[in-house]
């Protein structure tokens, strides 16, 4: 079973009198431990992928289910738990709390979950071992305004990440970095995706980040227009399905 699967995926907005069709019938499917990037130009329903992958957003038909649940049936309560429990987001703006240090910023995404004073005790050591897995030891007590963008982002990494999600959704995550941050982080996500076996899906322009995916779909109009898998960073890269 597929970690995300998509059958029929349609999505249509408004704008007045005019009908945007930004999914025309999406069939898409997201192993456990995949670095996926969907790349595409403006407009071609990329982000609105990404975001109803998130339960960000809902489709108007088709099927939507992660880790085998149906969430296009799932009402806003349950929308808002399967986020919460089980999906990480990194942003391009890092969407940190400029009054939190980083170690808070982290804390704060269990505070969400509702767990209990003990239980965020004893999640002090993991907290402190992930801002070290992610570079920032000795950094923890530091207010977002005190640290570069690059550390910014991997705050926002730490921050996805301690929850132990079934997945991590990152839009746009090297917008705001110059190219030597950004293929830092990369690398840090890909590390990650290798050690921990955390999936990740990717929505960006970044010819950088589509170097660094292991699976590159493409979207335009609407609908994918190509599927490439790589077997490894800068490797040949064959269409999916193929052997």
């Amino acid at each position: 079973m597929a970690l995300v699967e998509l059958r029929g995926v349609k999505r249509v907005y408004s704008q007045g009198k005019v009908k945007v069709h930004a999914l025309r019938g999406i069939d898409l499917d997201i192993e456990a431990g995949e670095f996926t990037a969907l790349a595409g130009p403006s407009g071609s329903g990329k982000t609105t992928l990404l975001n109803i992958i998130g339960c960000l957003d809902t489709a108007d038909e088709g099927t939507v289910r992660i880790a085998g649940r149906d969430v296009s049936r799932m009402n806003r309560d349950e929308l808002a738990d399967m986020r919460r429990n089980h999906i990480g987001f990194i942003f391009q703006s890092f969407n940190l709390i400029p009054v939190l240090t980083a170690k808070e910023n982290v804390e704060f995404a269990l505070v969400l979950q509702g767990r209990s004073r003990q239980d965020r005790a004893r999640d002090e050591e993991r907290i402190m071992a992930i801002l070290a897995d992610v570079g920032l030891k000795g950094m923890e007590h530091r207010r977002p305004g005190e640290l570069s963008g690059g550390q910014q982002q991997r705050v926002a990494i730490a921050r996805a990440l301690v929850k132990a999600p079934t997945l991590i959704l990152a839009d746009e995550p090297t917008a705001n970095l110059d190219s030597k941050t950004g293929r830092t982080v990369l690398e840090l996500m890909r590390k990650m995706n290798e050690t921990r076996g955390v999936t990740f899906l990717f929505s960006t322009h970044d010819p950088m980040v589509m170097e660094y995916s292991r699976r590159l779909i493409t979207l335009k109009d609407g609908l994918i227009a190509s599927d490439e898998r790589r077997e490894a960073r800068d490797g040949p890269s064959r269409p999916a399905g193929r052997p």
